[in-house]
């Protein structure tokens, strides 16, 4: 607990604030975010600032679904038409764990973008059959949650979309990708991920995935890499130099943002410095005490 000097109507006071403290984990997510803009870090993990829905986040969310639950049917059954027909229930189940999501349509009075939306989805879909075989395949996981803690005790967590294990015990890590593959000097954001599971998974099973693997539904493309345990090494190195800066700016306050091309995908301009806005308060405040409670209120003149 801080106190910050304020002036409120022309009075010199003391605000009791809340000092945070650096989250404990780091998902291939959270670290993406730092490295893009310390600033959008801050919006989503400090101020948990509200966002809305993205129709193509959705879709990948539904399409990922869909992958998913396909390998509980036998292998015979695994076809393109049988994973096409399941796109319209698993976009039911999903509007019913997460009603927010219907206000992507509401406003869709006829159907006609839903219905070109959930077709969008169907054709991605179906292109995964052209570059990957199901009927051959049994993955060990599917949507595995990870997490292990590295000597710092810094927790790293994700979720995995597949893994295959060869009878060899050979290990492949599966990345499903909705969009189009990026142009190889764009690709660091895609292989960071994947390096960041494999050094989970090593950690976790003492084994080194034999590859990694993105397969990218928006463009046919499936790109691979064979990590070394040097990879492992690299990016441990790069996540535990990123978590102290994270350690920095919670403790300074200094969230500098960073503009660049994907700022006009982001929901929070109205509060970058970049754009005219201005964050919310850091450190929080801390609300003042119900009557009758112990403790300082928020403010002493």
């Amino acid at each position: 607990m801080v106190c910050r000097r304020m002036s409120v109507a022309g009075r010199r006071v003391f605000v009791m604030t809340s000092a945070p403290q650096p989250p404990a984990s780091l998902s291939p997510s959270r670290a993406g975010d730092f490295m893009q803009c310390p600033l959008l870090y801050r919006f989503r993990v400090i101020d948990r600032l509200p966002e809305k829905p993205s129709p193509a986040a959705t879709r990948g969310t539904l399409v990922h679904a869909v992958l998913e639950r396909l390998f509980d049917d036998p292998a015979v059954e695994r076809t393109a038409p049988r994973a096409r027909a399941m796109v319209p229930g698993q976009w039911d189940r999903l509007l019913e764990s997460r009603p927010e999501l219907g206000t992507l349509f509401e406003d869709d009075a006829d159907g006609e973008r839903l219905a070109r939306w959930l077709g969008e989805a169907e054709e991605l879909v179906e292109r995964w059959f052209t570059l990957e075989d199901p009927t051959r395949l049994e993955p060990a996981e599917r949507e595995l949650m990870v997490e292990t803690e590295l000597e710092s005790g810094l927790r790293l967590r994700g979720v995995i979309d597949r893994i295959d294990v060869a009878p060899s015990g050979e290990v492949r890590i599966v990345d499903y990708k909705t969009g189009k593959a990026p142009r190889p000097e764009y690709g660091e954001g895609a292989l960071f991920q994947m390096t960041f599971y494999a050094l989970v998974v090593w950690r976790l099973k003492g084994v080194v995935p034999r590859r990694l693997q993105l397969v990218y539904l928006g463009s046919g493309d499936v790109v691979t890499y064979d990590p070394v345990m040097a990879d492992l090494r690299r990016v441990e190195r790069k996540l535990l130099a990123l978590w102290d800066a994270i350690r920095t700016a919670t403790e300074t306050g200094d969230w500098r943002p960073r503009r660049t091309k994907l700022c006009g995908w982001c929901d929070h301009q109205a509060f970058c410095p970049e754009f005219g806005g201005t964050p919310p308060v850091y450190p929080l405040p801390v609300p003042p005490p119900r009557s009758g409670q112990n403790g300082p209120g928020p403010a002493i003149p």
